[in-house]
């Protein structure tokens, strides 16, 4: 009786107002995504997306020069600039003592990628054929903008709660917007895919984090019972 009474409690010591905080954020990400499949795919509406790549081809005709430094910009969600950062990133997370937020980084892209291929082929979406760079794969949700969240994420989420560094959140969450803006601009992606791909990034990065926490903390509930 004992042993249940104290799992009951610490199970419910996991209901925090970050749980709460996460499942609402969750909710949210998961309706939009939701609704933007719906109107792409039930309703094959192409009014976003035509008003978006209205508005951004107008930016390059009044200024030419932007496709250089947008090009430059949309990198930083590419797959040769976010495999090593995926790799060099929780490797310097353990080596200055952080091995769990190292294994949650990992696991939130290796999570992340499988995701965004499954829903890729599941939704089947060509890519705009006016691309303005080479681009492969399919395009329902972009994975410039569903894998920037995460890592992006991931990175605010640390400097926040472990070195201290909460003014970082904002820039790099701006950062995540900005590189999303580029897949449009440049044509590699519609507005509606750009718009899954960070719905459907936060919501997969509020289950890792919300997942391992869980984990750890019913891990930590089992060994000081056994202790």
């Amino acid at each position: 009786m004992y042993r249940l009474t104290s799992r009951l409690l610490a199970l419910a010591g996991l209901l925090t107002a970050e749980v709460a905080l996460g499942a609402v954020l969750f909710v949210a990400a998961f309706a939009v995504f939701f609704y933007l499949a719906r109107v792409v795919f039930v309703q094959h509406s192409v009014a976003l997306d035509t008003w978006a790549s209205g508005v951004v081809d107008g930016w390059r005709r009044a200024e030419p020069g932007l496709t250089g430094p947008v090009r430059f910009v949309t990198f930083f969600a590419a797959l040769p600039f976010l495999l090593p950062a995926s790799i060099i990133g929780p490797l310097w997370l353990r080596w200055a003592g952080y091995r769990r937020e190292a294994g949650e980084l990992v696991l939130a892209m290796l999570g992340g990628v499988l995701l965004n291929q499954l829903l890729k082929m599941y939704f089947n979406r060509p890519r705009p054929s006016n691309a303005l760079l080479q681009t492969w794969g399919l395009s329902f949700p972009s994975g410039h903008a569903m894998l920037g969240v995460i890592f992006y994420g991931c990175l605010a989420w640390l400097l926040a709660r472990h070195f201290k560094r909460p003014a970082w959140v904002l820039p790099l969450l701006l950062w995540e917007a900005l590189i999303g803006l580029t897949r449009v601009y440049l044509h590699a992606h519609y507005a509606t895919d750009v718009l899954a791909g960070f719905a459907g990034g936060a919501a997969w990065l509020v289950v890792c984090r919300a997942g391992l926490k869980l984990f750890w903390k019913e891990e930590k509930a089992v060994m000081g019972e056994e202790g």
